[in-house]
């Protein structure tokens, strides 16, 4: 019942902003990072990964949450959908969804990584558990096709969920580094793949904001609740 009348409320925009969840007094928010080896923090020392990061920063924001790890390394968008399900609890609040990357690595259709996050959505939704959608973005590797089909898929999904979207997963070490080869150096580990510490902080502060933006929002309809 907590979720629905959250979500009725949020629906109709009787919501205002402000970081208001450390303020309730109740259970901190669950969220849910969802994904690959991007959210298990795959070759970070413990709490320099993407999950711990963000709890950091949102809890930094004055937001009182807890972030779980579901980061599972070398996850595709298949895999998730076929373990989502059973990973969300009860308590999740938030899923905050980051696939897409090892479907690119192995060039899989674009229509196939659309339907599998269509369905990992789909099963947030239904379980009344709110999704934040992070994006990747493919190369030109294989051709200007491809890559328009698949970065469409997250636009796409964010609109017909209505779910907060960050259109890049590293639009922070972007924002920093831009495309100069040095400068992303600095940012990733030596496999050229995963970000490093301040690679992952980077990107933070792009995805943080969006986050905490829902994050205070379902904390109003908790106070309202």
């Amino acid at each position: 019942m907590r979720k629905q009348i959250g979500a009725f409320l949020l629906s109709v925009g009787l919501l205002a902003g402000g970081s208001v969840a450390a303020e309730t007094g109740s259970a901190p928010l669950q969220i849910t990072a969802f994904g690959d080896s991007l959210v298990q923090g795959y070759g970070l020392p413990q709490g320099e990964g993407l999950v711990p990061q963000l709890e950091a920063w949102l809890r930094a924001e004055g937001a009182d949450v807890t972030v779980t790890n579901a980061g599972v390394s070398g996850d595709t968008t298949a895999g998730g959908a076929a373990r989502v399900a059973w990973t969300l609890s009860e308590q999740t609040d938030v899923l905050v969804v980051l696939l897409g990357g090892n479907d690119l690595l192995r060039g899989l259709p674009p229509e196939q990584s659309r339907a599998n996050l269509h369905q990992i959505l789909s099963t947030a939704t239904q379980q009344g558990v709110t999704p934040v959608l992070i994006g990747m973005k493919a190369p030109l590797n294989y051709g200007a096709g491809y890559k328009t089909s698949f970065d469409a898929i997250y636009t796409d999904l964010a609109a017909e969920f209505d779910a907060p979207l960050v259109e890049d997963a590293f639009a922070g070490m972007r924002l920093q580094a831009g495309e100069d080869p040095q400068g992303w150096r600095a940012f990733m580990q030596a496999d050229g793949i995963h970000p490093n510490r301040d690679g992952v902080a980077a990107n933070i502060a792009v995805i943080g904001p969006v986050v905490l933006d829902m994050v205070d929002r379902l904390a109003a309809a908790r106070r309202v609740d």
